[in-house]
């Protein structure tokens, strides 16, 4: 039986926030439901941070994109930094999970030194992989 099912309907389910910004992102939802998880799906990162000072979720799990140039405006990193600095005041608590594309790998490190990840795969990322995360 998956360590998120729930016996007693009283319990709070596990929550997961997917930010999918690219149709890299692989469809999960169907691990996600055997796993007992609500998911919510958002498309883009301010929607992300506007629900997040909303509702805290157990687990998010978004794409990284490395700032090349400007991108990011110089001091952040990746797509990711305001959304990993929103949690620290708004779900502290969440557990990240970060997709990224092999050619990228190397700046989550950087990353995950200033803000702890809960997990990094990288692409291509199934089912197995991400339930394999969720249960440990």
């Amino acid at each position: 039986m998956p360590a998120f099912f729930c016996h007693n309907a009283g319990m709070a389910a596990v929550t997961l926030l997917s930010i999918i910004e690219s149709a890299a992102h692989p469809n999960l939802s169907r691990a996600y439901k055997q796993l007992g998880i609500a998911e919510t799906k958002l498309n883009s990162m301010r929607k992300a941070l506007a629900a997040l000072k909303n509702q805290k979720f157990d687990y998010i799990v978004a794409e990284f994109f490395y700032g090349y140039g400007s991108n990011y405006a110089g001091v952040n990193i990746s797509n990711l930094d305001v959304m990993l600095y929103s949690l620290q005041k708004y779900s502290p608590d969440s557990h990240v999970i970060v997709l990224v594309d092999k050619s990228e790998r190397e700046y989550v490190d950087t990353l995950n030194e200033i803000f702890p990840l809960h997990a990094v795969l990288q692409y291509p990322v199934g089912e197995a992989d991400i339930m394999q995360v969720l249960n440990s």
